[in-house]
C-alpha cells in the first residue's frame, strides 16, 4: 500500500503558518468508497485510510516508512513568501497610492 509523506499547507482561515511545521504520513486509498443504500452514508473497507501519523521532521517520517516497509511518495512543500501586513499600513503616510473607498 502506498503512503504519502507531506507537510500540510496553511488553511485559508489563518494568516500565519501555525500547524504547518509537522510532517504527515497518510495512506493512499486502496479501494473506492461506496454509498450505503439504506442510510446514504459513505463507507469504505479500507481501514488504513483512517491512519494519519505526524512527525517532527521529514527524515523521521521517511525513516519510519522505510523501517516498516511502507512504500511512500514524498511531496516537497512549496514555500510561499510570508508577507507581513498590519491594519495600520492602510493609513500610512508613505503609501504609493492614496487610500480611497
Amino acid at each position: 500500500m502506498l503512503a504519502r509523506i507531506y507537510r500540510p499547507a496553511k488553511t485559508a482561515m489563518q494568516s500565519g503558518r501555525a500547524k504547518t511545521t509537522a510532517w504527515i504520513l497518510e495512506f493512499m486509498p486502496a479501494s473506492a468508497r461506496f454509498i450505503d443504500p439504506l442510510m446514504g452514508w459513505t463507507g469504505s473497507t479500507d481501514m488504513k485510510g483512517q491512519v494519519r501519523l505526524t512527525f517532527d521532521t521529514q527524515d523521521e517520517a521517511v525513516a519510519y516508512a522505510e523501517r516498516h516497509g511502507i512504500a511512500f511518495r514524498l511531496q516537497e512543500p512549496q514555500e510561499a513568501p510570508l508577507i507581513l501586513k498590519a491594519y495600520a499600513d492602510n493609513f500610512a503616510t508613505h503609501r504609493k497610492q492614496p487610500w480611497t473607498h
